[in-house]
């Protein structure tokens, strides 16, 4: 078996770029059903990353269905895909079209989870969103500590959806948004840029608590255009 692994980009998705790497030898067939995967220090050593970074991609392959792991015996390429499993592969995100598609997906629910949010908001779910609020402020635009309390706050409002499958659905989606932003660096930080995201974010924070669900879906909907434009995507003109 001679598998095409290579040393991973330093960054904040190390698992991301590992668990991706792995899928696309499964994929392209050099590893198959029944397959024993190298062991946690060799894959380390292959990729260049410590062995709770091959943990983490182990973790989420096992998760996505790719493959089962045994105490004591290591992991194995899954027999079948589990169909009900929803994976989307880093690398793929990386593409223009996929990108795109994959943020136009995120807007979607995000719009009605606003307004779900504004309808059903515990002030918990408030305060949560404060907390987001104060660490993006708090943090250098665009940095990795940004994007995180970024995604805290989006995961805040679908929370106070109450709609389990809404959360686990646009959580994940979001988290592949981000680690494609991530990896492509192209949100530039200026202090202008800075103010004016955290103002939208805010104006969906005072929506959200005012209990207003139509003023929740439009700024929400306005901060998605922004950010659109601001990670270069074209924005809905109708």
């Amino acid at each position: 078996m001679t598998l095409k692994l290579d040393k991973v980009n330093r960054g904040p998705h190390l698992s991301t770029l590992v668990a991706s790497s792995i899928s696309r030898e499964i994929a392209e067939g050099r590893l198959k059903a029944g397959d024993q995967l190298p062991t946690e220090q060799a894959l380390a050593s292959t990729f260049g990353v410590s062995r709770n970074v091959v943990r983490e991609a182990i973790a989420r392959l096992r998760s996505e269905g790719r493959i089962w792991s045994q105490q004591g015996r290591g992991a194995f390429v899954a027999d079948e895909p589990n169909p009900p499993v929803l994976t989307i592969d880093y690398d793929v995100s990386q593409q223009g079209d996929a990108f795109k598609s994959l943020f136009e997906l995120r807007g979607a629910l995000e719009v009605k989870a606003a307004s779900l949010a504004a309808e059903r908001r515990t002030q918990s779910d408030l305060d949560a969103l404060k907390q987001s609020l104060t660490g993006m402020q708090d943090a250098p635009y665009g940095s990795v500590a940004w994007l995180q309390a970024d995604l805290e706050f989006h995961r805040a409002i679908v929370a106070a959806t109450r709609n389990t499958y809404m959360e686990q659905f646009l959580v994940f989606v979001a988290e592949r948004v981000r680690d494609s932003i991530l990896a492509a660096g192209n949100q530039q930080g200026s202090d202008e840029m800075a103010s004016t995201t955290l103002g939208e974010h805010n104006r969906i924070y005072a929506a959200i608590a005012d209990g207003d669900p139509v003023a929740a879906a439009r700024t929400m909907q306005l901060h998605l255009d922004g950010a659109a434009q601001r990670v270069g995507l074209p924005t809905n003109t109708n």
